[in-house]
């Protein structure tokens, strides 16, 4: 790790003035220290979030509901709030690390996680995401799990996260801090597809702080489910996230969201079309699946990731059935 300034605002005015050049801001740490010691990021200043008072302020009884950015994801997913009305959000919060691990994350550094990509994490091969301008090792080397949607020839890297697939699900949307102004961004639109710019992965701008994660009222019921090669800690192969508004068995309304499959949080208008106004059968749960990479051309790269996505979709949706 090579030596670096650490700088400790006291609130969010200080935070953002200290925003510059090779500088990162750091809250639970569990992503920038790992990317620290592996020298994928190597910043000359870090900025710590941690008593930046405005980075946890919750509001419970609004609508939207409001959750601090620095409030970790451990205290979200015990909140009843959130077991009871967003089921989906506290399951993919449950099931997106170790316990350790979500007494520190912070909701805010959750959403901005990197990559799991080994090209990526080693820096000493030529990586777009890392260093803009590189050619992407991951197009001509070995990577088991290759983004399906979204990818490019610039990158091929699916999004890592859990919770940020329930948050687009559920419609929710971010708050962010700007040096000029604060601005709400639904977390559908806040990735970027890599396109031929990979290392641009939020519409933010440097030095943009998201304050708060803000909740809508919950329509109907939702659930979140995640395939993975071990049952505990690992990252997902694939996962659904789905919010249904039921009339009996018939499908009102219906928001589906991808993960591990997509370069970014991917909502599926194709799966949510297949079961919209439909019953919802098991037959039906699996024609949505299906129709999530209906326009995905299959190969042997990814067949895998289309084959676990589809059966992540019917399993989520089937749960909003009760089984």
């Amino acid at each position: 790790m090579r030596p670096f300034e650490y700088a400790r605002p006291s609130d969010l005015a200080q935070a953002l003035a200290a925003a510059g050049p090779d500088t990162v801001f750091i809250a639970g740490g569990t992503t920038v220290v790992d990317l620290m010691r592996l020298d994928v990021l190597a910043p000359r200043r870090l900025v710590g979030l941690g008593d930046v008072a405005e980075l946890r302020r919750t509001e419970l009884d609004g609508d939207p509901v409001r959750l601090g950015a620095g409030v970790t994801m451990a205290e979200a997913a015990a909140l009843p709030l959130v077991r009871e009305r967003y089921p989906a959000l506290a399951a993919a919060i449950d099931l997106a690390a170790s316990a350790q691990i979500r007494n520190v994350a912070t909701l805010g550094g959750n959403l901005l996680q990197k990559t799991r990509c080994p090209y990526f994490r080693d820096a000493s091969s030529p990586c777009g995401r890392r260093r803009p301008g590189d050619a992407c090792s991951a197009l001509t080397g070995h990577l088991e799990q290759r983004a399906v949607l979204g990818a490019s020839p610039h990158c091929v890297a699916p999004y890592p996260g859990d919770m940020a697939v329930a948050l687009v699900a559920l419609e929710a949307s971010v708050e962010a801090a700007t040096a000029a102004k604060v601005v709400t961004v639904q977390v559908a639109d806040l990735f970027r597809e890599p396109g031929d710019a990979p290392h641009k992965e939020t519409v933010l701008g440097d030095g943009d702080i998201i304050t708060a994660v803000l909740l809508p009222a919950p329509r109907g019921t939702s659930a979140f489910v995640k395939l993975r090669d071990r049952a505990s800690f690992a990252f997902a192969a694939a996962s659904a996230a789905v919010s249904l508004e039921l009339d009996h068995d018939r499908v009102v309304a219906a928001r589906i969201a991808l993960g591990g499959v997509a370069t970014r949080p991917w909502r599926s208008s194709e799966a949510e079309s297949a079961v919209s106004g439909e019953r919802l059968t098991p037959e039906r749960a699996f024609a949505a699946g299906e129709a999530a990479f209906e326009a995905v051309a299959r190969t042997h790269e990814n067949r895998r990731g289309i084959a676990l996505g589809a059966r992540a979709v019917t399993a989520a949706l089937l749960a909003c059935r009760g089984g």
